[in-house]
């Protein structure tokens, strides 16, 4: 049950980031806050997936997070929040080293922090193919 989970949350986040080079933009407005909105909801998906990924790991039995020093967790809100804290850290590449990857949570950490560090240049490169596409019809 809990790799279907896995599959679904993945799928989720690999639409999210494929809808960046999806979304359709008004012409002539390249800076525009319909970017700014798909950027950060896209930055919450991610947050909000990686945390359940490894929520739904650690309450399967890997040993993905250590929490101030403990693998022993509280309940699933708990274990949740903590996710969702860690997983914003990650994202934003901050990583205040209170909450420790460890195991495969190690590789997810790295494939998060990747992941919000490429976003942002993505969507400029976006919008720089569409204002060239849009310059050569002219």
């Amino acid at each position: 049950m809990e790799y279907i989970l896995l599959i679904v949350i993945f799928t989720v986040l690999f639409l999210s980031i494929k809808s960046i080079w999806t979304v359709q933009q008004k012409p002539h407005r390249y800076v525009s806050l319909e970017n700014l909105f798909v950027l950060l909801a896209l930055y919450l998906t991610i947050l909000i997936g990686f945390g359940l990924v490894y929520t739904v790991l650690q309450i399967n039995g890997y040993e993905v997070l250590w929490i101030k020093g403990k693998s022993d967790h509280g309940d699933f809100f708990e274990l949740f929040q903590d996710s969702l804290y860690f997983s914003a850290t990650t994202l934003v590449t901050v990583g205040y080293g209170d909450i420790i990857p460890v195991g495969v949570g190690r590789w997810l950490a790295a494939m998060e922090g990747l992941l919000g560090y490429v976003l942002p240049a993505a969507l400029i490169v976006r919008t720089v193919i569409d204002f060239e596409k849009d310059k050569s019809c002219i």
